[in-house]
Order: C-alpha cells, then structure tokens, then sequence
C-alpha cells in the first residue's frame, strides 16, 4: 500500500521548497522542488534534516491513525542508518529498507 506524505518550508534565503515523501513496495523515494525549479530532484538518501521532518510528520499522523506504526519503524530505522554511516549524503549509497528488520 503507497504512503505519501507532503510538506513545505522556506530556507534561509526565503525560498518556497516542497518536499514529498513516498512510501511504495518497502521503500521511501523522496523528491523535492524548489519554487523556481521546473524539475523534481529525486533523492535515494535524502538529507537528515528530511528525514527527521518526516518522522514528526508521521508522528503526529500516527496519533491520529492517519499513519502505521510500520511507516514510523522504517523511518526510524533510516535514521539510525543515516546516522551510523556519518558520511555526507551524496557519498552515501542508498539507504536499505526491507520489511520485518528491527
């Protein structure tokens, strides 16, 4: 079953960035657009400041029973992958997810 989970925030120069979050067959795919972009950036290892966006995102679904307690674990677990590497995310192969693994 697809998860989608979408958001906005402006950087420090005032710049509108949308941000979307896809969860399908296991595995999250993130894009995001800038206002003055054309294009989508597809992202195999989105930024951790993206990620911990959406772990509050899907807290605060999750509450509400908007969210699975599956799609909190597994970004939960990319977290803590992205973490333990320390690396910067474009040297970063994509981050892993497969189902049933704590």
């Amino acid at each position: 079953m697809r998860s989608q989970h979408i958001w906005t925030e402006k950087d420090s120069d005032g710049t509108k960035r949308e941000v979307r979050a896809t969860k399908f067959g296991g595995a999250w795919r993130f894009q995001s657009k800038s206002a003055q972009d054309l294009e989508w950036t597809y992202r195999d290892v989105p930024p951790l400041n993206d990620l911990l966006t959406l772990k509050e995102i899907i807290q605060r679904k999750y509450r509400r029973r908007r969210a699975s307690a599956e799609d909190l674990a597994s970004v939960e677990k990319l977290i803590r992958a992205y973490e333990n590497n320390e690396q910067e995310p474009s040297n970063q192969p994509p981050l892993p997810f497969s189902k049933g693994e704590d």
